[in-house]
């Protein structure tokens, strides 16, 4: 009986060698080592990149996973808050803290500050007023009314001699003992000074030129203090000497204390905030440039700048009573120089922490802070 063969007893085809399997018989006839297969080669190539890759991945996460973990300040992610929680936080940590910006979302260019910011101008100086002269008037007068002295309305106004004044005569008058000088191209703020014989910190300061340096260009006029009757190279006849000078004060009707010496306000002006157990003096508000009066007659015991109260000047009198006056643009005296009661011896100002031109009116008695209103 004939057998039948099925198809798996059928002979297969015999594959023909690839190009890669003769050259490997070739090699190992030879002796030669094998090559590398094609699949170790893309498990060497591929895992670094993958490892790579990887990585990268992880870094971009942490990136964008940080501002979240600094806007939610109790997130898990927070590790460097977790980590310094036994360390109390620094002075400079506190003061910055309540302006930190905040994210709102993962946009770079977006952030919102945790308060609103307050926007403070700053004042520009008080202006160089016009006034004419009227029937009756003396230069004596004008100064006193104007709170600067004689020889400040002379020297702007070409006047060298005091009684050669005629009504009409139109005097600019700056609102401070000072030139009213006109900036010329080569000008520095230090030459300046230097012909004056004045502080160039004085003129930075009188001309906000802080804030607005423009101020001090070719042909604009700025005002350069000078104390009373220091301008260089000039005489004015007839003067009579300080002694004798009318010495400006606000009316004292209601602006003196029933105490035994009676302090006089050392400005005319609004009462912004009271002598209390946390507020060591009388703050009185006055436009910028204001004369400040000498509260008493005394010696002048200290000026300069100080931390929250700015350039302030200090007069101690003859009874032992301390009087200082803070926050001022200008100060108009020395150190040791003498000084009679009504005198001008500083003006209205910004300097130090101020939220408006005005004068901290402080006084000490044996040491001790005292409400200068009941004095």
């Amino acid at each position: 009986m004939k057998q039948t063969r099925g198809l798996a007893d059928l002979p297969r085809p015999q594959a023909r060698p690839t190009l890669g399997h003769r050259i490997g018989r070739a090699r190992r006839r030879l002796g030669l080592p094998g090559l590398p297969r094609l699949s170790d080669l893309r498990v060497t190539v591929e895992r670094p990149r993958t490892l790579r890759l990887a990585a990268y991945g992880m870094v971009a996460g942490l990136m964008l996973s940080l501002p979240v973990f600094a806007a939610d300040p109790h997130s898990s992610g927070a590790v460097a808050a977790s980590t310094t929680e036994a360390s109390a936080p620094t002075v400079s940590e506190l003061s910055l803290s309540f302006d930190r910006a905040a994210p709102l979302s993962r946009a770079r260019d977006i952030l919102a500050l945790a308060a609103k910011p307050a926007t403070i101008t700053s004042e520009s100086p008080a202006e160089i007023r016009v006034y004419r002269v009227q029937d009756g008037d003396t230069l004596e007068v004008i100064a006193a009314s104007f709170h600067v002295s004689p020889y400040t309305i002379a020297f702007n106004n070409g006047v060298t001699d005091a009684r050669l004044i005629h009504i009409g005569d139109a005097f600019r008058i700056p609102p401070l003992n000072a030139a009213i000088y006109t900036v010329k191209r080569d000008d520095t703020v230090a030459g300046v000074a230097t012909s004056f014989n004045v502080d160039a910190k004085s003129i930075m300061d009188t001309n906000r030129l802080y804030f607005e340096p423009d101020n001090f260009s070719a042909g604009k006029e700025i005002l350069v203090p000078v104390p009373d009757s220091e301008f260089p190279n000039f005489v004015l006849k007839d003067a009579p000497p300080p002694s004798q000078r009318i010495l400006y004060s606000a009316p004292l009707s209601s602006q003196v204390g029933t105490g035994p010496h009676r302090l006089k306000w050392p400005v005319g002006g609004i009462i912004t905030q009271y002598f209390w157990y946390g507020h060591t003096g009388v703050d009185i508000a006055a436009p910028y440039g204001t004369g400040i009066a000498a509260s008493d007659a005394g010696v002048v015991s200290a000026t300069g700048n100080v931390a929250v109260g700015g350039l302030r000047v200090c007069v101690t009198h003859d009874w032992g009573m301390v009087t200082c006056y803070y926050h001022t643009s200008a100060v108009l005296v020395q150190v040791g120089q003498r000084v009679e009661q009504g005198q001008i011896i500083a003006r209205i100002g910004l300097t130090g922490v101020t939220t408006g031109p005005h004068v901290h009116w402080e006084a000490k008695y044996n040491g001790q802070f005292v409400n200068a209103l009941a004095w």
